[in-house]
């Protein structure tokens, strides 16, 4: 094996990203070494990529970039039992501390100590990637890697629309990345006798319906508040599931949530918002949720159910290809808003 590997990294604090040679990672004795076969992009890779408010407060580069993937394991440290050489993985890209209150009492998907790849060390968008035993997940071997890439991300998905109870709820998903695309997917497999879902994007609100979306609405071309005020009776949707971040779609979704209803929120902001907490939450008597990561292993083991049982087909989101040395293709793809989800293959596609 070569000392070295190719990587996308963020090299400074500044917009932008590039495609050097890396050191291969060094494995510790609870980590194993993956070959990675395909990596996804995210929304918070676009963040990070922009260089906006979040990422600046977050991100310490330099450091290679991605936190979904699959690949082979390769190479094993000496403590390892959980998996091995040739097995097939996904991962959890949330590194947990296991001591924290949260860790603790069941919540290590909020541990204080969290570590997430890609954002605090070094992540997938590489040939080689050094992950802790316990956070891979062991896929079929006969997987697709563009699914197995994916699934870190649609717990994402998984973890906001179970957040709640959707079954024969009115639901109104904000924003449809490749993330709210999943979530229109989930929640109707989880039984929503309506599922409403917004965005700008022409071509993503046609894979929206075309995952289970009752009304694919274009925020740019109507009213969707009244709509769904009018097409409610006047109440409301039960459930809002917020996945944008985008300030104008968090707005427009609490106005659009009835008295007394439930909104679970993914989106990241760019940035520090305002908000009418008193009118969206207060005085309507809302419960909020603020969804981190994936439940462990609680989400995943919803997500392998949904797969097996065919009650979510992930296949329509994977719209866009590209290979690792085409990441900058595939970055401007996924920032166009006329993709679902964007894969990239290391090595052959």
């Amino acid at each position: 094996m070569s000392k070295t590997m190719k990587a996308v990294i963020k090299p400074e604090q500044a917009p932008g990203m590039i495609l050097a040679e890396a050191p291969v990672p060094k494995i510790g004795p609870r980590e194993a070494l993956i070959k990675v076969r395909a990596t996804s992009i995210c929304g918070t890779d676009l963040h990070i990529y922009k260089w906006d408010e979040w990422a600046r407060k977050r991100v310490r580069p330099p450091l290679v970039v991605g936190h979904e993937f699959c690949g082979h394991v390769v190479a094993l440290g000496r403590d390892v039992t959980e998996v091995k050489e040739g097995d097939f993985v996904s991962a959890e890209s949330h590194i947990i501390c296991g001591n924290c209150a949260q860790c603790r009492t069941g919540n290590g998907h909020i541990c204080q100590n969290t570590r997430i790849i890609g954002v605090d060390r070094d992540g997938c968008w590489a040939e080689y990637i050094a992950m802790p035993a316990y956070n891979l997940w062991l896929n079929p071997p006969d997987m697709a890697p563009e699914i197995a890439s994916m699934l870190e991300n649609f717990g994402n998905a998984v973890h906001t629309a179970f957040a709640t109870d959707l079954t024969a709820k009115k639901v109104l998903i904000t924003g449809c990345g490749p993330v709210g695309l999943m979530t229109v997917a989930v929640a109707k497999a989880a039984g929503a006798s309506v599922i409403y879902a917004t965005d700008i994007s022409p071509y993503r609100l046609r894979l929206a319906q075309q995952l289970g979306a009752t009304r694919a609405l274009n925020v740019a071309e109507m009213d969707v508040v009244e709509t769904i005020r009018r097409e409610t009776g006047g109440d409301g949707v039960d459930v809002l599931l917020e996945m944008s971040g985008a300030q104008s779609a968090i707005d427009q979704g609490f106005r659009s949530l009835r008295d007394g209803g439930e909104a679970a929120l993914l989106g990241l902001a760019p940035g520090t918002i305002g908000f009418d907490i008193n009118s969206a939450i207060v005085f309507k008597g809302a419960t909020v949720r603020g969804i981190a990561g994936r439940r462990l292993w609680d989400t995943w083991y919803r997500m392998r159910g949904l797969l097996e049982a065919g009650l979510v087909d992930l296949w329509p989101l994977v719209t866009h290809r590209f290979t690792l040395d085409q990441w900058e293709e595939a970055i401007q793809a996924m920032n166009s808003g006329a993709t679902g989800k964007v894969v990239m293959f290391v090595g052959e596609g």
